[in-house]
């Protein structure tokens, strides 16, 4: 890589870098490791950093990276605060919110959808607002049953409804693509608090509503 690329990557990752005067340039260095492992890392799968397509990957990795855990730089509940008073006490659901998350293991991608169902006590939340919820967790270093219980809870914490359910099914490449190679395993993780976690007939009517 040239050393005006080079140049130019530095400016875009300092853009791209979100942390405060002091923290900058600790990160910087951090990065320039990362990238320079990256390169090992192509070396040691038998390839050559130099070549032409090859060149500007570890940086493309970096900046893909930050891309997949921007959850880190924001509180996911603070999504749930925009509240209204709404007189209704049943079932709500947001269904089939598509996610992308990152294997803490091998860091290979995980993906599906989530499901959350809760059911007011006075205040709901905006629609949208689940969903960036679910998208502030799922973009981190994870594994399914964390990032299940962590939307149960914030949903739990914030609304302090009469329930709260959670549903995830997702498709992890660590578990497809590499090792045991099931391309078409599915993992289906639940959290359920509240009145979902004592009614049977609850939990039984919001699975119903996923068909």
């Amino acid at each position: 890589m040239s050393i005006i690329q080079d140049d130019i990557n530095m400016k875009r990752l300092r853009e791209l870098l979100q942390a405060s005067p002091e923290e900058i340039e600790a990160k910087i260095n951090k990065s320039r490791d990362f990238m320079n492992a990256i390169k090992g890392l192509i070396e040691v799968c038998g390839d050559d950093p130099e070549r032409e397509g090859l060149q500007e990957t570890p940086f493309r990795v970096l900046k893909a990276f930050l891309e997949y855990t921007e959850g880190y730089q924001e509180n996911p509940k603070t999504y749930l605060e925009k509240q209204f008073d709404v007189d209704h006490d049943d079932l709500i659901i947001v269904k089939d919110i598509d996610f992308n998350s990152t294997c803490e293991h091998h860091f290979a991608s995980i993906f599906g959808k989530a499901h959350v169902g809760y059911i007011p006590n006075g205040k709901i939340t905006g629609l949208s607002k689940i969903a960036r919820m679910v998208d502030g967790y799922a973009k981190r270093f994870q594994v399914q049953e964390r990032l299940t219980n962590q939307i149960a809870g914030a949903m739990e914490e914030v609304l302090k409804p009469e329930g709260v359910m959670v549903v995830i099914e997702a498709t992890h490449m660590c578990m497809c693509g590499r090792g045991v190679k099931k391309k078409d395993s599915l993992t289906v993780t639940t959290s359920s608090r509240g009145i979902f976690s004592k009614d049977f007939n609850r939990r039984k009517e919001f699975m119903s509503l996923l068909d």
